[in-house]
């Protein structure tokens, strides 16, 4: 991007963040005058331009990204929306109800609703800075500063709830400890008041346990509408996803159940390292397992599916050999979007092999050519180079796990020099350059990755009664005859111990 180009960027950045400012300005005015349109414009820029340069400071890919800058954007307005709304609604119902401290009814509106929306669809810091941001604007509008910070607690009760929620129906659960800790902080509002043990005491439990079940229904309501408009992948689509009988999962597993079984231990690989480096575990998992499903289209073209059948390769030049190799991070790509898999696990499906050499196919032709050396170019894969920590785990994990299949006896200290060798080789090479991978992150990838492969290839104990190594005991057992003692029948099924369960 051109410095031009970035000044535009920039600008037009800044000029959202002014119409976030006026859109807040009216949201949170009462008596609608200039001067206090004025004042809340001038209060709201202010709050958001604080907010924008926090996310700039420690989240900048999200302003990078023009459908997550304008997300965020409309959570913040739609959350003032929401509050006034409900502010409306509940303010009638308790005069209809002829409720003596009608305010008590404004402990209803559902203020947590933002936190927990953008905790789930962008994560917790995030999220504790918009909860100090909405909370504000809301003590605002209501001139009461006991508000501000009932409506700060509620929300980061929110965010925190946001960070465990891994299944839809958890959603429910968090409104349980939005319920509770809006009661708490109502009745700590009303010891500081003055009025914990009178006739606003009920209306306000009652309304602060409204105003929970509130953000618990408009989450559940609002997530999946804009997971889809937003192209937002979060760690509840994400568990959905490793549902194995979603219908890629089921086609990989039937067509190429090499890669399949391939691709699950990738996938534990990569969970384990990234929880490690302090990544996200379920899109590494989730990821992996989708990392090679571009191999569904010509499965007996790689090793893993071959079951000791003559290589296809035989019969091919090494060049198209390593063109069908090479072409199956685009068949991936391809059903990725015919599946609507979500952009991070597209954008780590084409950047797993990074721009690494064919070595296998590029010596082969080097081996066998006759006049001029082949050009390198046309056996390496096309890029990009992982440009996320995870995007470079899975490249990492996948390698580690073709390479030990090559181990004869796989001993811990065999295993451990492998990947060693193996990550070293990818990090000399200059696949991690355009990650976030520090020194210190790969040392902890090579321990994960020793220690989950270790427990793979581990050693068992003989099976009593069975000499393995003999011929005869997997040959048809011959018949017993009749008169004839079993004894004298050496491996008849009787006398064969059966082995014990693993």
């Amino acid at each position: 991007m051109t410095p031009s180009q970035t000044g535009k960027e920039k600008l037009l950045r800044m000029y959202f963040v002014l119409f976030c400012g006026i859109v807040s300005a009216l949201a949170i005015q009462t008596d609608f005058g200039i001067e206090q349109l004025m004042g809340g414009f001038f209060i709201a820029s202010l709050l958001l331009f604080i907010f924008y340069k926090d996310i700039m400071r420690y989240r900048p890919a999200y302003v990078k990204k023009h459908n997550m800058l304008l997300l965020l954007g409309l959570i913040v307005i739609g959350t003032l929306f929401i509050e006034r709304t409900f502010g409306f609604l509940l303010l009638h119902l308790s005069k209809g109800l002829e409720y003596r401290f009608i305010e008590s009814a404004l402990y209803g509106i559902p203020v947590a609703t933002g936190a927990m929306l953008v905790s789930l669809m962008f994560d917790f810091h995030t999220a504790i800075t918009f909860s100090f941001l909405v909370s504000l604007l809301t003590g605002l509008w209501l001139h009461d500063a006991a508000f501000t910070i009932f409506a700060f607690v509620s929300s980061i009760t929110a965010a925190f709830g946001g960070i465990q929620c891994k299944k839809r129906s958890s959603i429910l659960k968090v409104g349980g400890y939005i319920i509770a800790v809006n009661i708490v902080a109502v009745m700590l509002i009303l010891l500081f008041e003055g009025y914990l043990l009178t006739d606003k005491t009920f209306p306000s439990i009652i309304f602060a346990a409204l105003g929970g079940i509130n953000v618990a229904a408009l989450v559940s309501l609002l997530l999946p509408v804009l997971e889809y408009t937003f192209k937002v992948t979060t760690d509840i689509s994400l568990l959905e996803l490793l549902d194995l009988n979603q219908p890629v999962m089921k086609n990989l597993m039937i067509t190429a159940p090499g890669t399949y079984h391939h691709s699950v231990i990738v996938g534990n690989l990569a969970e384990s390292a990234a929880e490690a480096v302090g990544a996200n575990p379920l899109l590494a998992r989730v990821s992996a397992y989708y990392h090679d499903i571009g191999k569904i289209k010509m499965p007996d073209y790689f090793v893993e599916n071959q079951g000791g059948s003559a290589s296809r390769h035989d019969k091919l030049t090494p060049h198209m050999s390593s063109m069908i190799i090479i072409n199956h991070v685009k068949e991936g790509t391809e059903l990725a979007n015919q599946y609507n898999l979500p952009e991070p696990i597209v954008e780590i499906m084409q950047q797993h092999h990074g721009t690494m050499l064919v070595s296998y196919f590029y010596q082969k032709a080097k081996e066998t050519g006759e006049r001029s050396l082949p050009n390198e170019d046309d056996y390496k894969y096309h890029g990009p180079k992982p440009q996320t920590r995870v995007a470079a785990l899975v490249m990492m994990a996948d390698a580690v796990e073709a390479a030990s299949r090559v181990l004869t006896d796989p001993t811990p200290a065999r295993i451990a020099s492998l990947v060693d060798r193996i990550i070293n080789h990818i990090f000399l090479e200059g696949q991690l350059d355009e990650c976030e991978l520090t020194l210190k992150d790969i040392h902890e990838i090579k321990k994960r990755f020793s220690f989950v492969l270790t427990g793979i290839f581990h050693k068992r104990v003989d099976y009593p009664g069975f000499d393995f190594s003999n011929e005869d005991l997997f040959k048809e057992p011959a018949k017993t005859h009749k008169g004839k003692s079993p004894e004298n029948n050496k491996h008849s099924p009787e006398n064969v111990q059966a082995p014990r369960p693993s």
